[in-house]
């Protein structure tokens, strides 16, 4: 469609919701594109990341939050204020529920700052696949029973179902307004950043439960070479000697395979050749060290 200036509209949508409940899912869903990594684990998403579409002649632009729930580190409390700094950016407030969870007590917890602070939102229920109809029901009347959402919609994020009615939605009802980006920008991240996210989500996957929430990940390097590729070079970094053996793996294989998948999805996603270096290095309690907080835009007194 024409873009027509008179008659554009465009918004920020605020996902909010506890940790995988979904919200990173739909993000990249809406965009087309990764913008925002996936794990099954919780707590993936670490700061409020945009994802940006057009949909007739609306530019939405999704704030993926962070999951909110009860934090007990500093890293944790950081995250859920940058979760509801999200909320206070948006011109509509989403609450996404995994569906096959329920009523839990972060959702309640959530729905209970919602009212306290006069927040109106729009309920979605994701992960209906994994439910059965009646149950699915009786928890869309139970949510909107303890709480007024404008609107209620039923989606999996995994297939895709429901969510175009839910883009049409926000697509009618976002002010009118110029578009505040271009219209082939997917997010206002910098590829740098965008690449440590990719090598952190493959060290959540790989890893499994041994030491994810222990690392970070951070740029050094994004650079561009006389033909055209790009060189890249990230630091991982632990808090102890034994968890940078463990990154490594034996003989360096965990690292070599990180790099390989992450460089792969890094190429596929960008189009273009990436030489991707990986390196670990151990800094003793570095998720309160400030240095690591201002990269990703968190408030280290949060």
């Amino acid at each position: 469609m024409e873009k027509n200036e008179l008659n554009t509209r465009a918004g920020f949508v605020s996902l909010i919701g506890a940790p995988n409940a979904g919200k990173s899912t739909i993000t990249n869903h809406f965009v087309g594109s990764k913008v925002s990594i996936v794990t099954p684990k919780a707590q993936t998403t670490r700061t409020t990341l945009k994802g940006i579409g057009i949909i007739g002649q609306t530019q939405i632009i999704f704030l993926d939050t962070p999951g909110i729930f009860a934090p007990k580190r500093r890293l944790d409390r950081a995250m859920v204020e940058s979760a509801w700094g999200g909320v206070k950016d948006a011109d509509i407030v989403v609450l996404v529920v995994d569906a096959k969870r329920g009523f839990d007590d972060e959702t309640r917890a959530i729905i209970a700052k919602l009212k306290a602070d006069k927040i109106k939102a729009v309920l979605l229920l994701n992960k209906t696949d994994l439910i059965k109809k009646e149950k699915l029901l009786d928890l869309s009347a139970e949510l909107n029973a303890d709480f007024d959402f404008e609107k209620t919609f039923m989606v999996s994020a995994l297939t895709g179902e429901g969510l175009d009615d839910f883009y049409a939605y926000l697509a009618d009802v976002l002010p009118q307004s110029p578009w505040f980006y271009p219209e082939d920008e997917m997010s206002d991240m910098p590829l740098k950043l965008l690449a440590a996210e990719v090598v952190r989500e493959k060290l959540f996957l790989y890893l499994h439960d041994e030491l994810p929430y222990a690392l970070t990940v951070e740029p050094e390097l994004w650079e561009r070479r006389a033909d055209n590729s790009v060189r890249a070079e990230m630091t991982i970094y632990v808090e102890r000697d034994n968890q940078k053996i463990i990154v490594l793996g034996k003989g360096g294989q965990m690292i070599k395979k990180i790099g390989q998948t992450a460089r792969s999805e890094l190429e596929d996603i960008l189009d273009e050749r990436i030489h991707l270096f990986l390196f670990v290095k151990v800094r003793e309690n570095w998720g309160n060290d400030p240095a690591r907080y201002n990269i990703w835009n968190l408030n280290y007194r949060a």
